[in-house]
């Protein structure tokens, strides 16, 4: 079929729609714009650029404008900005960046994939050559550059999402000490807040610097650096400035075109793809979503998605019925020597929209404990409490964060429940899983929960129970690991002891127990409860305990200096 289809936006969603178009139709004409100097360039690659993980810039474009056409036979014309759209005309108008000549095209078909741009955060002082951004490769080489010429010893990144973190990272591994920035109470909004605490421990162990609830009134700019004035007060002195607080959907085309608009300005789509112009297409991170969970409309810029949404736009386009079923938000991200993954809702997600949820949280390990080389991971994971249903979960660990992550991302795409979760057969060595995966032990306590065999109680919850005399706090770890720590008023009788010892608790009091990671608290509480006492388990055990309190301690101080 002869068609002209001009693509505006050449990273992620715009071109995996040229490229999916062409393999479904050899005739159609294929002009794609972008206004930096860079195609199908890895976004998410350009922090481990800068720290020199990939060291060949090459690595970063997946594709270049010859090797598109020569491929795919498609018109790419990069440092191109598309600066307006007349949609009933079907017209755009397009500036050479290079030249300055301006151009008007028709066409047949249009798909935006115009993408975000970084959120201007508006603080005086932030111009001049030591404040930068990071969305483009022009801006991944500029802030290498800096770095390597420069020799900064110093860096402050305003806003604490993957970029920010990302930068973190990369910076320190070229010698750069970072100091992160965050408005809310913790970095990653993706997360809870008693998860972040996880990350926050992670940062604060590589000497990373955190000012949480607090932001940047004003910069100045000195012979020797910058200096920025926080809203609580402090001065932070830094070489360098990260500028990351977040992205914003792109849609300044759309907008004067007089297309539909959503959810922060972004472009209103239908499950095709499809705006509010039957002969316009959208794709990426300048798109309104459905949530897969909630169903609501959201914005979730992410590259996964973009890339499929590029695909079902150039496959309703050519008269293939692919539908978008919608974003939950899956995520993994490398930290240092940990890793981050997340799928599905938040409890704060849960709170804010209405959703019925419990939570369980467990510490397991990577593989077989009697394998050299296993280590630990705490599991946040979300359910209906009317059935199981998974509906979201957090990860915080070191190796296999990430297939445990793609396997809870599968269970809430396929709508799976608690149970489902103990029967999955999963692969299996001890250098790898154990024969009761972390998937299937997550599984397994939510079914505990579920039917009864326990009941849990959770960090947040302890404060007061330490306030009431009514209840009896019990810790079944062993005395020398109580006497390095312990929730204030706790009993300590050791499980292996506590058969023995039943007539020193006090039957007539609800017990609510902890252990290290709450395994041992689960089989005390299965001891006490077949004997008549109530009693309740401490969800994620003293270990997730002690991580939130000594982390919500560290935020409380003045200075983080």
């Amino acid at each position: 079929m002869q068609m002209r289809v001009i693509i505006v936006g050449g990273v992620a969603g715009g071109a995996s729609a040229a490229a999916r178009l062409r393999r479904l139709n050899e005739e159609a004409e294929i002009i794609l714009f972008e206004k930096s100097g860079f195609v199908s360039y890895a976004n998410c690659g350009l922090p481990y650029y800068i720290g020199g993980e990939i060291t060949d810039p090459d690595a970063l474009t997946l594709q270049s404008p010859e090797s598109f056409h020569t491929r795919f036979h498609i018109d790419v014309r990069v440092r191109h900005e598309v600066m307006s759209l007349l949609s009933e005309a079907k017209v755009i108008t397009v500036k050479n960046l290079e030249t300055g000549k301006m151009l008007q095209m028709s066409y047949d078909k249009l798909i935006l994939a115009s993408g975000a741009k970084p959120i201007d955060p508006k603080i005086p002082g932030t111009k001049g050559d030591r404040f930068f951004t990071l969305r483009t490769v022009e801006q991944t080489m500029a802030i290498r550059n800096f770095v390597t010429t420069h020799k900064p010893k110093k860096a402050i990144i305003l806003g604490g999402g993957y970029i920010g973190l990302e930068m973190a990272e990369n910076l320190s591994a070229m010698g750069v000490n970072p100091t992160i920035i965050n408005l809310s109470d913790h970095v990653m909004q993706q997360m809870d807040a008693d998860m972040a605490s996880e990350v926050h421990a992670v940062l604060r162990s590589h000497k990373v610097k955190l000012f949480l609830n607090d932001t940047i009134t004003s910069f100045e700019t000195t012979e020797n650096g910058v200096l920025a004035n926080l809203d609580s007060g402090q001065v932070v002195s830094a070489d360098m400035v990260i500028l990351a607080i977040g992205v914003t959907p792109d849609t300044r085309l759309a907008k004067k075109a007089g297309l539909r608009l959503g959810a922060k300005d972004a472009i209103q789509v239908n499950e095709h793809m499809l705006t509010s112009d039957p002969d316009i297409y959208a794709v990426g991170d300048a798109v309104e979503v459905v949530h897969f969970i909630s169903k609501k409309p959201s914005v979730i810029p992410l590259a996964g998605p973009a890339n499929k949404q590029g695909r079902i736009a150039a496959d309703h386009l050519c008269g293939v019925p692919s539908l978008y079923s919608g974003t939950q938000g899956s995520s993994v991200m490398k930290l240092f020597d940990r890793t981050v993954a997340l799928s599905g809702i938040t409890e704060e997600y849960a709170k804010a929209n209405g959703i019925a949820f419990d939570k369980a949280v467990i510490y397991s390990f990577s593989h077989a404990t009697y394998y050299p080389g296993a280590t630990g991971m705490v599991i946040k994971t979300l359910f209906n409490p009317e059935g199981g249903k998974i509906l979201g979960v957090q990860i915080v660990g070191h190796d296999g964060v990430d297939k445990r992550g793609d396997i809870f991302a599968t269970a809430i795409r396929a709508g799976l429940t608690a149970h489902d979760l103990t029967t999955l057969e999963l692969c299996y060595a001890p250098p790898y899983s154990s024969a009761k995966d972390p998937v299937n032990m997550v599984g397994f306590v939510i079914e505990n929960l579920l039917n009864g065999t326990v009941k849990q109680f959770h960090w947040d919850e302890v404060d007061e129970l330490t306030r009431n005399p009514n209840v009896t706090l019990l810790d079944v770890r062993t005395p020398a690991e109580f006497a390095q720590g312990h929730i204030e008023g706790a009993q300590s009788i050791p499980l292996d002891e506590l058969r023995e010892r039943l007539d020193e608790v006090d039957a007539s009091k609800p017990i609510y127990v902890n252990c290290h990671s709450g395994l041992r608290s689960y089989l005390a509480c299965r001891i006490l409860q077949q004997r008549g006492f109530v009693c309740f388990n401490l969800s994620g055990g003293y270990q997730f305990y002690h991580t939130i309190l000594a982390d919500r301690t560290q935020n409380q101080k003045k200075s983080f200096q």
